[in-house]
């Protein structure tokens, strides 16, 4: 899959034909945030796939970077579910061509509705079928909707195809609304239902990020653990869950390595019962004590909720729990 971050990447690859394997110079676009990439958002990248192969033409996404609610009200915009990395691999997987990365600043929320589609989705990307949602809004002030995408589409030659985001999948309600949404997943995970996240997300929620140096507490116990820094991807709530460690660079460098992906309990909160407070992401790797990852950039798959955290009255107490925790997880994962 391409990935483009500014327009004139975009119409260069439409200009020489180079877009998709076969070399395509029209393309089927849909917009959005895709935040999680969750089963709505799949469905609908399905749906942009299937036309495209069909007309033979590049399946293309655009997506904004940051998240517009991070430049319009900074001090209340949701917790991302994914970083920008994590989204683009997602959407790779959906068997797209190509992804347009926008910068989302106040000047682009100030074109209006036609000064987008025209310098975005017909000079760029030649679209012609855009790909969206019945309550797409877009342009100045959101004052473009469906409506606005059709007559656009009839004076730019284009076709607008409108989907529903939940595809043919059973809708979770969550908060009143049953829906596959960024939404839901973020109210699922800040509960700790991991479980309950992977049915809206369509696999495990990720949180990536660099192997940093703790206190080394963990080894003493007899459970050493890797701890995260830099963190990409919402945290869930505190507490001890099954999940797994992938390495992607080993991935890379030596894909048939069994260390790839290693099962693990994951650790979530702040050690009261060492009476922390810096809230940290700590993975111990079943049954591993030999390897070492500081500086190495991994991801967590949270697969399953353990217990919430909790503060024992003695080391010993807290051990005995790990044990117990290590035991479930490896039942889980097994």
């Amino acid at each position: 899959m391409q990935v483009w971050h500014d327009l004139a990447q975009a119409a260069e690859a439409f200009a020489g034909g180079a877009v998709g394997e076969a070399g395509r110079s029209s393309s089927v676009v849909t917009i959005g945030n895709f935040d999680g990439v969750h089963r709505g958002h799949r469905s609908v990248l399905g749906r942009v796939v299937g036309l495209a192969r069909a007309d033979g033409r590049a399946a293309v996404a655009v997506t904004f970077e940051p998240h517009p609610a991070q430049v319009h009200r900074p001090d209340d915009a949701p917790e991302l579910l994914t970083g920008l990395r994590d989204r683009l691999e997602l959407l790779a997987e959906t068997g797209l061509d190509a992804v347009l990365v926008v910068e989302y600043t106040l000047d682009l929320a100030a074109l209006t509705p036609e000064e987008f589609v025209t310098r975005y989705l017909v000079e760029a990307l030649r679209a012609r079928t855009v790909v969206v949602g019945h309550d797409v809004r877009f342009g100045k002030g959101n004052s473009g909707s469906l409506a606005t995408m059709v007559e656009l589409g009839g004076a730019h030659g284009f076709e607008v195809v409108a989907v529903d985001d939940v595809g043919e999948c059973r809708p979770l309600t969550v908060g009143g609304s049953a829906r596959w949404s960024s939404s839901a997943a973020r109210a699922l995970l800040a509960e700790g239902d991991v479980a309950a996240a992977i049915d809206v997300l369509g696999r495990p929620h990720r949180l990536r990020g660099v192997v940093v140096h703790g206190d080394a507490r963990g080894r003493l116990l007899g459970f050493p653990t890797a701890n995260l820094g830099g963190i990409q991807g919402m945290v869930p709530a505190d507490g001890v869950y099954a999940g797994r460690l992938h390495r992607p660079q080993l991935a890379t460098a030596d894909p048939g390595n069994p260390d790839c992906v290693l099962p693990a309990a994951v650790s979530v909160g702040t050690n009261p019962t060492f009476d922390g407070v810096e809230r940290r992401v700590e993975a111990y790797v079943l049954d591993r004590d030999d390897l070492e990852l500081y500086d190495e950039e991994v991801v967590v798959e949270l697969v399953e909720r353990l217990r919430p955290t909790l503060r024992f009255d003695s080391v010993d107490a807290l051990v005995v729990q790990m044990h117990a925790d290590v035991d479930r997880a490896r039942d889980l994962l097994r």
